[in-house]
């Protein structure tokens, strides 16, 4: 191990999240996720980490999408946080498995009303013929809920990254930066640095 590092990633990741969420101005936890689709064409979108832990790191969204599709044919995923108040940055990499429904409906449900009831109206990543459809959508979806709690749609839930790969990138002067990496093989961690 190189001197001054920590053995756990978890831990590293832990106190980074923490020094984002005090000096990022918007969306600390803003994450740009990669997926492929069968063919290996890549796509990428940002996200909202929603959890995060040793079992992996979560994020929420519509199955029926198009990351969802991808995920579903090639479940292969990578996350790259970029704090640039921090001048750092984050990337994971490992496979992808659904969270549990429990996860899901207990995210869904601490979610806004308005944004429940937007995860019912959207098809999402499909065609919209004008914003007024989808505006449409939604007060229907209002007026079909009303008075009632908005459930967890049966296409809509968590998915999880579980880690074989975290790299930690911290800036230096003269483009001399800082490069940690831990790679997990059969459940065990090992680190050490890459050249900038």
């Amino acid at each position: 191990m190189a001197r001054g590092m920590s053995d756990d990633p978890f831990t590293l990741f832990d106190s980074w999240y923490a020094e984002a969420k005090q000096s990022e101005p918007n969306d600390p936890n803003a994450v740009a996720l990669a997926t492929a689709d069968a063919e290996g064409r890549p796509s990428v979108r940002m996200v909202l980490l929603k959890g995060h832990g040793p079992d992996g790191f979560v994020i929420y969204t519509n199955r029926e999408s198009r990351k969802a599709g991808e995920l579903a044919a090639n479940p292969q995923g990578a996350l790259l946080f970029h704090w640039k108040s921090l001048r750092r940055q984050i990337r994971i990499e490992g496979p992808v498995s659904h969270a549990t429904d429990a996860e899901s409906d207990t995210y869904f449900a601490s979610r806004g009303r308005d944004s429940r009831l937007g995860a019912w109206a959207s098809d999402q990543s499909r065609p919209l013929d004008s914003r007024e459809t989808f505006e449409r959508r939604v007060e229907e979806m209002t007026a079909k809920f009303e008075g009632q709690d908005v459930p967890r749609p049966p296409h809509w839930g968590g998915y999880r990254i579980v880690p074989n790969r975290i790299e930690f990138w911290q800036d230096r002067a003269h483009r001399l930066h800082e490069r940690r990496l831990f790679t997990r093989e059969d459940g065990n961690w090992s680190e050490g640095l890459l050249f900038p």
